[in-house]
């Protein structure tokens, strides 16, 4: 049975979905008390977050970018907002769906589904010169400890990885994040690849990812 985890502060809100996931045959927690959420939502082994940007003395937004530093829990953003700018941050920031208030229940519901299936498809172990990566978590691990990747990070990796050796494109790579919801345009690509090739490098995968002017990337 899934787990999921409300942060919502509204309370008659909060009980409505509550009912509406366990009636789903969902496990659900919440949290009430948002003194320290990050360090509630971080301790609840949740298998997905609903969470709300509008929260007491904290921005959900904010929220969800400290979790992605460490975590890759899918996160749904529940919102009364219509802002199209709140929509585009919070995917950039890592949320893996968005949905506005009043919300059609079974349309949630099959949001949930769809997040938790792919999340669930995404689970790969693998190895990377002598390192184990973990899809679903978002790390690289061996004998230097792990390695935590972002979420655009590790959909860029696991796709060079799947063809190491040959060439992807940009377009490719763009391509990919956009079909997992990953709203990027080209400059923060470059700015996701700088920062994955640092990250291998100081983990000492040297010259890990080269690139290949006006084709792409390659992982060697």
């Amino acid at each position: 049975m899934s787990r999921i985890l409300l942060v919502e502060d509204d309370e008659p809100i909060r009980e409505e979905l509550s009912e509406l996931l366990k009636n789903a045959g969902y496990e659900t927690a919440c949290i009430t008390d948002f003194a320290s959420p990050l360090d509630e939502i971080m301790s609840a082994s949740a298998d997905l977050i609903l969470l709300d940007i509008n929260l007491p003395g904290v921005n959900g937004e904010q929220l969800l970018r400290e979790i992605r530093r460490t975590e890759d829990i899918p996160v749904i953003m529940v919102t009364s907002r219509t802002n199209e700018l709140d929509e585009v941050l919070s995917m950039s920031y890592g949320a893996d769906d968005y949905i506005t208030k009043p919300y059609n229940p079974t349309i949630l519901l099959l949001r949930i589904s769809a997040v938790l299936k792919r999340s669930r498809g995404n689970n790969v172990q693998t190895s990377y010169r002598g390192l184990t990566v973990d899809t679903a978590r978002g790390s690289l691990s061996g004998e230097r400890g792990e390695l935590i990747l972002t979420k655009n990070e590790m959909l860029i990796f696991r796709t060079l990885l799947e063809r190491q050796g040959k060439i992807v494109s940009r377009d490719e790579l763009m391509t990919v994040l956009w079909d997992n919801a990953e709203y990027i345009n080209d400059n923060a690509l470059t700015v996701n690849i700088s920062r994955l090739r640092t990250k291998l490098s100081d983990f000492g995968c040297d010259n890990a990812i080269e690139t290949r002017k006006k084709q792409g990337y390659i992982l060697i």
